[in-house]
């Protein structure tokens, strides 16, 4: 059965914790970050966050319903953090662009927290914002409507998508991590063009690319993309 929640204006009138400090939405989300980032995400447990912020973990569910919860809340506080500042300019291509780097930049800071985020729709506040960000742009732009959903499905998904494959890549441990852009400095790089001439001939350009995102790429590719669709509506 799913726990209560207390209405917001009553959490405020709580007494601070043992530290004195005063728990919020926003101070359990942040330090629930920090444990992803230290810990990783099996350190992300309700007694280890009651012992963080100094405080019972059962007075955590005053505040989440359950851990799944809070794993929505840090999502959502990921495009918070993106959409910090931006303000539309008017130009589509650029707004989109902007808006797309911001949320891949901001998950892949938070990479623990992205791996376990970035595939989830929590319909809180921020989340929606970016939604109505993004089909704004395009339908000031002058998209059908049509389009307009099929141009923000692929740029919704195609931005986590990225977003979660570099972050799991960054979630690794450094060893593992060194020796996966390693290989393509040697087992790739050593390649005979006799047998592998495609890969041979890569093989340098392969080993710089490869060990960066794709996404800036991927995204110019979408967009070129949706504005020959504009173009042609």
């Amino acid at each position: 059965m799913p726990k209560h929640v207390v209405p917001e204006e009553r959490r405020r009138r709580r007494r601070p914790t043992r530290s004195g400090r005063v728990l919020s939405e926003t101070l359990i989300v942040e330090t629930a970050l920090r444990l992803l980032r230290e810990h990783g995400s099996t350190g992300l447990t309700a007694r280890r966050l009651g012992l963080a912020l100094d405080c019972d973990p059962s007075t955590l569910y005053r505040y989440f319903r359950g851990m799944d919860e809070l794993t929505l809340a840090i999502g959502d506080a990921l495009i918070g953090q993106a959409l910090h500042g931006w303000r539309p300019t008017g130009q589509w291509r650029a707004d989109l662009r902007d808006v797309g780097l911001r949320i891949h930049a901001a998950y892949v800071s938070h990479p623990q927290a992205a791996v376990l985020t970035a595939s989830r729709v929590s319909g809180r506040a921020n989340e929606l914002a970016a939604d109505e960000a993004v089909l704004d742009v395009l339908r000031t732009a002058g998209f059908p409507l049509p389009e307009t959903v099929r141009v923000y499905h692929a740029f919704i998904d195609t931005t986590l998508a990225f977003a979660a494959l570099d972050a799991a890549s960054l979630a690794l441990p450094d060893a593992a991590l060194h020796a996966d852009e390693e290989m393509w400095r040697s087992t790739y790089a050593r390649l005979p063009a006799a047998t592998h001439p495609r890969i041979a001939e890569a093989a340098p350009l392969l080993a710089t690319r490869m060990v960066t995102s794709a996404y800036p790429t991927a995204l110019d590719m979408l967009l070129e993309s949706a504005g020959n669709s504009l173009a042609g509506s």
